[in-house]
């Protein structure tokens, strides 16, 4: 709450705002909706429930969001809170790509099934490599690379998402800075037996422990496990970036099957859009795919670029995701239409 008071005397302080009456809708990230939010939605007390009722699925993220709306509603009784969820883009996935070959009344009854992640940014640059490539979303087979603390692939076709790397919760798909990503489920079971650990305690350790940041022991931040790696006294570390580029390559590969094709790759994020390296690894694990870049193109950071050769057969492109702008752009249409 002192935050937000912060932050809002600084947007008078700036002139950005004349008065906080000037606000008329605060738009919120909200990282799980389960499948019962395909859009974005005006918060109410339902909704502030639902977020602490699907917080196993969220432990990292959906307890802070209801931290920041109830900050907001304090400050801001009489204006529009609006959540648009991170797993609202990946409601069009087919049931195929979303099942788990479980127990169906474990879908039936928790709700248990792939749900994806990284909506906002996945829709964001995929819509935005639409207009760069000029054509229409429908027209595209597209693979985006969420690549950041967290990280996430998603295959997209008629822009709309097919199938994504994360799953029930951020913690599945590739590896990732302290997350685990896909495992054998015996792992875990063998993990809490020989531990005593219950589920968790297990989960903490697969959450915060695990990933590059477990096999490495340095410190939990990716730009230092890749300088580590041009080292020869840091194999834990060559072997855990090589371990990450690739499995990323692993799974684009995989949505080519499931796109019948893939016309253009796209890297965003933290690492994404800044390790030059970690995209030329992961683009030459797929030139069998007759996927080239351009190695002086590539040679940049944080800008939006073609880095694709002339003659590969898919396109590659650096596009900076903006997850800010589909938020106010959904707030702005949702204040707009209860008006």
């Amino acid at each position: 709450t002192d935050a937000v008071k912060i932050l809002l005397e600084k947007l008078i302080s700036l002139e950005i705002i004349k008065t906080l009456d000037e606000i008329d809708g605060v738009g919120h990230r909200l990282v799980h909706g389960k499948d019962k939010y395909a859009s974005s939605v005006v918060i109410t007390d339902e909704v502030v429930n639902d977020l602490l009722a699907f917080k196993d699925f969220a432990p990292l993220h959906n307890p802070a969001n209801v931290l920041g709306i109830e900050a907001f509603r304090e400050v801001l009784p009489n204006v529009l809170m609006v959540g648009v969820f991170d797993t609202a883009f990946h409601q069009t996935m087919p049931k195929e790509n979303y099942l788990y070959p479980i127990p169906y009344e474990y879908y039936e009854k928790y709700g248990i099934r792939k749900y994806g992640f990284h909506g906002t940014s996945h829709q964001f640059v995929s819509k935005r490599a639409a207009e760069i490539i000029n054509k229409k979303d429908g027209d595209l087979k597209i693979v985006t690379c969420h690549l950041g603390q967290g990280a996430s692939i998603c295959a997209i076709k008629n822009g709309e998402s097919q199938d994504t790397s994360m799953g029930l919760s951020p913690l599945g798909g590739i590896a990732m800075v302290t997350r685990s990503g896909d495992l054998d489920p015996s792992v875990v079971t063998e993990i809490m037996e020989r531990e005593n650990l219950s589920a968790k305690e297990v989960n903490t350790i697969l959450n915060k422990k695990s990933g590059l940041y477990g096999i490495t022991g340095l410190d939990p931040d990716f730009r230092e496990i890749e300088l580590a790696s041009y080292k020869e006294d840091q194999p834990k570390a060559q072997v855990a970036i090589e371990l990450f580029t690739q499995t990323i390559a692993q799974f684009i590969a995989k949505y080519a099957v499931t796109l019948r094709g893939i016309d253009a790759i796209i890297f965003t994020g933290g690492i994404g859009e800044n390790q030059i390296n970690i995209r030329k690894k992961i683009c030459e694990d797929l030139e069998w795919m007759g996927v080239k870049i351009d190695l002086e193109k590539n040679n940049v950071r944080s800008v939006e670029m073609k880095i694709s050769s002339n003659d590969s057969k898919v396109e590659v492109y650096i596009i900076p995701t903006d997850e800010e702008m589909v938020i106010a752009r959904d707030t702005k249409r949702i204040v707009e239409n209860n008006k």
